[in-house]
């Protein structure tokens, strides 16, 4: 591919390196003006890919969204074919040409036809210059109004380190309020509370390479084979190598569990506890490295007095953890023997109202041992964003102020003060996220731009998050595609996505990488940074707003990070500050610090200390253990926990629009032990209704050996858009840490109830349509979607009225109809000018999913002329020739399903995960599906036994 553009994946912090073919080609053969040529006269587009009654249905009452005339297959079907060209870059240091699931599927999500093209204002087309004049006006008159403070930035850890940069200039420099927040909040913001108490800045001390080197990897929540696939797959290849141990700290046995050599399903909230006892166990061992923490740190004699108290034996540790001691004392002697020791932590630890101590208790321990620094070992907290890392350096928290700066030193507030002109500089911090909504909610904040983000869907508290959008006088988004945010702004800004902009991103080892543009963003879209410079120039800051590129942008805060540094701060990439235009362009990826002056990058950090604190060591922080902030009781008796799958992202606005990416789980589902289930009678494939104090869902059960009982698993990903249910953040509740403000996202008192399945169902439509009245769940499918119904109440007796409503098309279209009451069976499809609209399949009782047709294969029928001949064989659920039966998909990478891996298994008489790859490819990219290929190798032998 000599001309591919190198480029950084979107998804996770990993960081990997993309190659892209700039000819258009990944997209497809089409350029904008190609589609703009076949778009039906008359049309303006401003959004595509639904017919106007599906957006205006879920905008707020005099809001009129303006949509193209064409439906997702319409444009699918006039762009002329073309082939898709995406790889992993080999050459980057990250992922050395490997790619997770998700990544590989890239190339599927690059569909203009479902993009927000051009600025919306009230509902109604903009141009660019009316709605950032608007923006800018409002944001100015709220500020003379009601003070600096009455506005707001809520921004994401996808947005390029150069938008975050313009972002903090125009809220913490001139406009004067640090009220800019992230969705990092959500994520990291405990792993950067911890970083600031033991070393004094935000730092990852180590680099990729110490997975590879240590004898010990230690995972804390964190599930990495799923969420960090490549990191997992560097891990196991070390493990062949040289025998690496790993130990899987994590209530759930996951898929990083499988295989680990020691498996501690701890009790929710009880990290802390754990590590503690640790600490005492290095103590009484003779492990602590006593020589190392008299030069280098300060503050162990208390960190173990406190350790003392929390965890004084193994039976109070167990009691705490809900694990056997014999394991405890495993782990610990482990630990103890081993020097080259990698802890990595993610999610499982951040998002807790203890996170900021779980993160602490777990560098105490290797900070005791002075096990950091050097090859193979070290704290290592992986990101779970792109750009988290990029944010933060920045100060796209709401308590930080720019480049590792802090508000709390009056130097630091002089330092910046003085480097962007800004004497309306912000002199404390601002609201954090889950505080920012409810000023929102109460009207303290009374302008806000959400950017890159989807907090109606993310956020805790989800229900109320979306009565403050809807409260707040003046709400702008700036987005890729239509979310339940953008449904709720005043004003919609088209950005420009990854593949059409220009950047940098820092990922979890804190190498810089370049997102390179590979294609013309469609329609009017544009970066964010160019929009929030724009507004600023607007709001009377044009000198300070001035930059032409990005590269400027990106100088500009190179030269902040070492402005009057001189070794103050770790975070320098001084070398950057007088990058030409064509060096950033060419830029390798590269690790800091990168001071001026300096060669070569960045690498390990702190093993002969040079920590960035008034006395140059770092701090071992006393803590105690307490619970969860809210306990399980009578009302509420199970926890729940909310997480990530493999192949998602987020809240799907990218990768839902990937068929083969919801094929490994089409639906959000409930996971509960087997013991839970048995004795609230709820059943594998039922509904069940989960209720807490903040709102309830209705979901389909999993009942799961993975899971602990009196605890329950709910998948984070789910909209509005893709499912009845909606997102789950509206049961989480909204207690935060109270160092972080993170919110705790995995341990919300819930109760289940088993609701009834009266009968299934199986609608397939051209449009991404909304059922009301039946619970939902819907997948790309074919020319159009396909939607799993399941109904709560008797099917009734007006059935052709009931199906005209779900089929939601005008009386013109053509209706065909096939009932067999004596097998509870009822199928109509709809024409419109001969060529098949939808069709809806009904099949009654709680097994009738197993009367249902295979709808990915029939979807394919969508938009296609149906002759009358063939209109019997539709309505009897036979698909095209060679659509073949869809099954649940496996390995994503390769799109093996469970069918052809059951067959291959036993016709080939494969035996291991090395001949499955062999023969099928399945497991041999990211290596995130081989718990399940272990899983079904063994139960598809032990069947056939």
């Amino acid at each position: 591919m000599t001309d591919a553009v190198r480029t950084t994946c979107p998804y996770c912090g990993v960081g990997c390196g993309v190659l892209a073919r700039p000819d258009g080609s990944l997209v497809s053969g089409a350029a904008d003006s190609d589609l703009r040529a076949n778009r039906p006269s008359g049309h303006r587009a401003l959004v595509s890919g639904a017919a106007d009654s599906d957006l205006r249905a879920n905008r707020p009452s005099g809001h009129r969204t303006l949509v193209s005339g064409a439906t997702d297959s319409d444009l699918r079907a006039i762009r002329p074919s073309g082939h898709r060209t995406l790889t992993g870059d080999p050459a980057h240091p990250a992922n050395h040409g490997r790619l997770c699931s998700k990544g590989s599927a890239l190339a599927e999500t690059l569909d203009d036809g479902v993009r927000l093209l051009h600025p919306i204002v009230g509902g109604q087309g903009a141009s660019w210059d009316e709605a950032l004049d608007l923006v800018a006006a409002r944001f100015r008159e709220t500020v003379a109004a009601h003070g600096p403070d009455a506005v707001a930035l809520y921004v994401s850890g996808q947005c390029l380190t150069e938008d975050y940069y313009v972002a903090n200039k125009l809220m913490k420099g001139f406009i004067g309020t640090a009220n800019i927040d992230t969705n990092s909040r959500l994520c990291m913001a405990s792993s950067v509370a911890g970083h600031v108490r033991a070393f004094g800045e935000d730092v990852v001390p180590g680099v990729y390479e110490d997975l590879e080197e240590a004898d010990l990897v230690v995972l804390v929540g964190s599930n990495l084979a799923w969420c960090h696939p490549v990191l997992h797959g560097r891990i196991a290849a070390a493990r062949t190598a040289r025998g690496t141990r790993v130990v899987v700290v994590d209530p759930r046995a996951t898929a990083t569990a499988d295989g680990a050599d020691l498996h501690l399903a701890i009790a929710p909230g009880g990290d802390v506890a754990l590590f503690a006892g640790l600490l005492v166990h290095l103590d009484t061992a003779g492990a602590v490295d006593r020589g190392w923490l008299a030069a280098h740190a300060a503050g162990f004699d208390a960190a173990l007095a406190a350790a003392r108290e929390t965890a004084p034996d193994l039976a109070r540790i167990a009691a705490i953890t809900g694990l056997a001691a014999e394991d405890i004392a495993r782990f610990y002697a482990w630990f103890a023997a081993t020097p080259r020791t990698v802890t990595i932590y993610s999610q499982g630890v951040n998002q807790s109202s203890a996170g900021t101590d779980k993160v602490n208790a777990i560098i105490n321990c290797h900070l005791a041992t002075g096990r950091i620094g050097l090859p193979g070992t070290g704290p290592f907290s992986v990101t779970g964003q792109p750009n988290a890392m990029g944010g933060r350096e920045v100060g796209g928290l709401a308590n930080q102020l720019a480049a590792h700066m802090r508000f709390d030193q009056p130097e630091d507030l002089d330092r910046v003060r003085r480097f962007w002109g800004a004497p309306n500089l912000a002199e404390r911090p601002g609201l954090k996220a889950v505080d920012l909504f409810a000023a929102l909610r109460d009207g303290r904040v009374k302008a806000l731009w959400i950017i890159a983000t989807n907090p109606a869907d993310s956020m805790p508290r989800a229900g109320l998050v979306r009565e403050a959008l809807a409260a707040c006088p003046f709400v702008v988004v700036s987005d890729c595609w239509p979310t339940d945010t953008t449904e709720r702004a005043h004003v919609v800004l088209p950005a420009a996505g990854w593949g059409e902009k220009d950047g940098t991103v820092t990922n979890s080892d804190r190498r810089i990488s370049r997102q390179r543009a590979f294609r013309a963003p469609p329609g009017e879209a544009r970066p964010d940074w160019w929009m929030l410079a724009e507004v600023a120039r607007r709001m009377g800051f044009s000198e300070a707003f001035a930059w032409t590129s990005p590269a400027a942008v990106f100088r500009e805060h190179a030269a902040l990070s070492g402005f009057e540094n001189d070794g103050a701060r770790i975070f320098d990439i001084g070398a950057f500050a007088t990058l030409t235009d064509a060096a950033y362009e060419a830029l390798d990826p590269v690790r800091w610090p990168l001071p001026a002056g300096g060669s070569g990058e960045g690498g390990r950090l702190f093993a002969r200390g040079g920590f960035p604190t008034p006395d140059g060591r770092a701090r071992l922080v006393p803590l105690r253990w307490r619970p969860p902030a809210a306990r399980p009781d009578a009302e509420f008796p199970l926890l729940l926990n909310t997480g990530r799958l493999r192949d998602q992202w987020h809240t799907m606005t990218r990768t839902g629009l990937s068929p083969r990416l919801m094929a490994h789980e089409s639906a959000p589902f409930v996971a509960l032990a087997p013991g839970d289930a048995a004795r609230i009678g709820a059943a594998d494939g039922g509904l069940l209704r989960l209720t807490s104090a903040e709102g309830a869902a209705l979901l389909r059960v999993a009942i799961s050996r993975a899971q602990r009982p009196g605890e329950v698993f709910v998948p984070m990903h789910w909209t509005d858009a893709f499912s009845a249910s909606g997102p789950v953040g509206r049961l989480v509740g909204a207690a935060t840490d109270p160092v972080s403000g993170q919110p705790e996202l995995k341990a919300t008192p819930v109760r289940a109830e088993p609701v009834p399945v009266r009968w299934r169902g199986l609608l397939l439509h051209r449009r991404a349509v909304r059922p009301e009245g039946v619970h939902w769940s819907r997948v790309p499918a074919g020319a159009g979607h396909a939607l799993a119904l399941d109904g709560t109440e008797p099917l009734p007796a007006a059935l052709g009225e009931f199906a005209a409503r779900l089929l939601d098309l005008p009386r013109t279209a053509d209706w065909i109809e096939l009932a067999d009451p004596s097998r509870g069976a009822w199928r109509f499809a709809a024409m419109q000018d001969g060529r098949l609209e939808a069709c809806l399949f009904l099949a009654a009782g709680p097994d009738g999913a197993a009367r249902l047709p295979q709808g990915a294969a029939l979807a394919a029928l969508l938009g296609g002329a149906v002759a009358d001949a063939a209109r019997g064989a539709l309505l009897a659920g036979h698909s095209a020739p060679g659509g073949g039966a869809a099954e649940r998909a496996i390995c994503a990478c390769f799109g093996v399903g469970v069918t052809t891996l059951r067959a291959a298994i036993l016709d080939r008489r494969l035996m291991t995960t090395d001949a499955i790859g062999a023969a099928l490819g399945a497991g041999t990219n990211c290596g995130s599906c081989l718990p399940e290929i272990r899983e079904i190798l063994r139960d598809t032998h032990a069947d056939a036994a």
